[in-house]
């Protein structure tokens, strides 16, 4: 039995803790109710423009941290900051747009983005919500402590005091153990991925032959690093491993190892391995692990990377006795190829497998594998292209495939029908574009011809190589990506009309495939000028012109595409080199949108033609305008 003393000190020692912490708990709140001139915090612009995203692609080298906060709320907010700039710039989004932002913003172009810490969101409270709401949330929990100041240290003091009794609360224990026969699918589920799949393979030969691999000193832990786009099957990889070799799952998020109290992420990763030492031989997984990877060091605080360093020891195997059964599988978003990361980090896996979208091939086959799951009496095989609908599903993960094959289960049950090549192609359309409308600008005719002209001028600059190859018209729609041409708005982005066109899977551009691509974009706000002149120019062509304007700094700046020195002009320090490039960017696209003008006027009466026909039909289909173009004329010029 405890002496009467020991009772008394950890009385005196627990009590004097409560009491600590109550007026801590004071001076915080006081001191963000009443924010001193000494607090120092940089200045917050919150918005909800979605465009202040999407630029980020043509000034990624300004931007000094790009920071996800609440990810999985139902409004994500993009938290990031420019070098040059004082101010932290907040963007509110949508969770369905914040989906669509990460994939066709962040993720296709590699910009390195990580999960906000809570450090870093207590430190600039205004990223969360407004200041008035701030202080009277403040307010509030101050007035609460002061009523219950008294309840509260005895609380903390029984809590110091039955600590020790208590079972561990470290942070991570709640992960759960699944066991292999609760593991769903199997590794015939990947379909195509052969090269994927050999990989694999070989990765299984490895554990299983474990003493072979010592014979030739090999004895370190297999840590298996899993990259590649959001949606390609990593986390079903996982599963799939396991499941073959017959050993527990343990799963956690990268990010969700991150908490508010230091030393949080590594206590988690901490009762995980020791989870996983408990099994013997178990595979522990950490999904969206990106944020584990980046360069340390960056912090100005010592704990910034305890979370990483603690993972850098578990990965080594420093326990190689009690956890010689454990296998480390991450996966991440990005690969060293596109995104600066820890080497040290890269090192402890000696295994990389890295996820590519599936090819065409691949496509037809998850698509006719996603059908094949449904009842044969909802599928109209009869009129069913999977060749048409693969190749217009180009750069499409196998998650985004499977939403649009569900999408399109949903329009036939809308409409009573079944499952055909139209209804995909539909499904298609909603998943990559959004929801569309002819209610807003049904009354406004001015507005509807002049976005019906911009789109036109779109499809004829994206056709004009081949009309002046002197094809026919049939010989130009066999080559043509055009799908079809639309005067309907689409709210995600902010569009009244669009071009819908199948992409190609091959991502390689030369100069003049990518100077084509300038031109096709130039092509709407040309057919502005031609029809109302140099200053009838409309704000429509903003979006175009962005992303001109990130293609030539890329072509002229980066891959120095009409200079004799190939050099990557934006990593140079010149005081010259800005201006240089500012001067060459202007002239490239000078020449690029008096080419394009030129071009245009070639058009100007067919444009007229087909103006009145789409805006009646409000869409034409890629038949509907071939169709009237062999009826109006024969292409309007053939090469010499």
């Amino acid at each position: 039995m405890p002496s009467f003393s020991k009772l008394y000190d950890s009385f005196k020692n627990g009590y004097v803790v409560a009491v600590l912490s109550v007026l801590l708990a004071f001076i915080a709140v006081a001191a963000v109710v009443y924010k001193p001139l000494t607090t120092k915090s940089n200045p917050v612009v919150q918005s909800q423009d979605i465009s202040e995203i999407t630029k980020l692609v043509g000034n990624r080298h300004k931007l000094e941290y790009l920071l996800l906060a609440q990810p999985l709320s139902d409004f994500p907010r993009y938290v990031f900051k420019y070098k040059d700039a004082d101010e932290i710039n907040v963007v509110k989004v949508p969770s369905t747009s914040h989906t669509n932002l990460e994939r066709e913003v962040l993720l296709k172009h590699a910009i390195p983005y990580a999960i906000a810490k809570d450090e870093f969101l207590n430190a600039n409270r205004a990223i969360l919500e407004d200041e008035e709401a701030q202080r009277s949330a403040l307010a509030e929990a101050g007035a609460f402590l002061a009523r219950n100041a008294i309840g509260i240290a005895l609380l903390v003091f029984l809590f110091i005091g039955l600590r020790k009794g208590m079972p561990s609360l470290g942070l991570g224990s709640g992960a759960s153990v699944i066991k292999p026969e609760n593991l769903k699918g199997s590794m015939d589920d990947l379909v195509g991925m052969e090269d994927i799949k050999r990989e694999v393979a070989h990765l299984e030969e490895m554990i299983i032959n474990r003493d072979l691999y010592r014979s030739h000193n090999i004895d370190k832990p297999f840590n298996v690093m899993l990259t590649g786009p959001a949606g390609t099957g990593k986390t079903k990889l996982a599963g799939y491993l396991a499941k073959k070799l017959d050993i527990p799952l343990i799963q956690a998020s990268g990010s969700g190892l991150e908490s508010g109290f230091v030393g949080g992420g590594s206590k988690a990763l901490n009762a995980i391995y020791k989870k996983a030492v408990a099994q013997g031989r178990c595979i522990i997984f950490l999904d969206e692990a990106q944020s584990l990877f980046m360069p340390r060091g960056r912090g100005d605080k010592k704990w910034d990377d305890d979370t990483a360093n603690t993972l850098l020891g578990l990965l080594d195997g420093v326990k190689s006795e009690e956890g010689s059964g454990v296998i480390w599988v991450v996966a991440s978003n990005f690969d060293d190829a596109n995104s600066q990361m820890d080497e040290a980090m890269l090192r402890r896996f000696a295994v990389k497998i890295n996820f590519r979208l599936p090819n065409k091939s691949e496509r037809r086959e998850l698509l006719n594998v996603f059908l094949s799951r449904k009842n044969v009496e909802c599928i109209d095989w009869s009129n069913l292209n999977l060749d048409y609908v693969a190749e217009i599903t180009a750069n499409l993960s196998p998650a985004l495939l499977e939403t649009v094959v569900d999408r399109a289960s949903m329009i036939a049950i809308q409409e009573k029908t079944l499952i055909d090549t139209d209804v995909l192609f539909r499904a298609f359309e909603r998943a990559s574009i959004g929801l569309t409308d002819r209610a807003t600008t049904a009354e406004k005719n001015k507005e509807r011809e002049r976005v019906a002209l911009h789109e036109l001028g779109h499809f004829f600059m994206q056709i004009d190589p081949y009309v002046r190859q002197g094809l026919t018209w049939d010989e130009v729609k066999a080559k043509s990506n055009l799908l079809k041409i639309s005067t309907e708005s689409v709210s995600k982005i902010g569009a009244l009309g669009y071009v819908l066109s199948s992409a190609s899977d091959v991502s390689l551009r030369t100069l003049e495939e990518m100077e084509q691509d300038v031109v096709q974009l130039y092509g709407g706000v040309a057919a502005e000028e031609l029809f109302y002149g140099a200053r009838g120019i409309s704000t429509g062509s903003q979006n175009d012109i962005q992303k001109v304007t990130s293609m030539l700094d890329l072509m002229v700046n980066r891959l120095s595409m009409y200079s004799r020195s190939k050099l990557d002009y934006s990593q140079l320090k010149s005081e010259h080199s800005p201006e240089d490039a500012l001067r060459q960017v202007e002239a490239k696209a000078d020449e690029l949108y008096t080419r394009t003008l030129d071009a245009m006027k070639d058009y100007k009466d067919l444009i007229s033609a087909l103006t009145g026909t789409l805006l009646e039909r409000y869409v034409l289909s890629k038949d509907e305008v071939f169709a009237l173009l062999a009826e109006l004329t024969e292409p309007p010029r053939k090469a010499a």
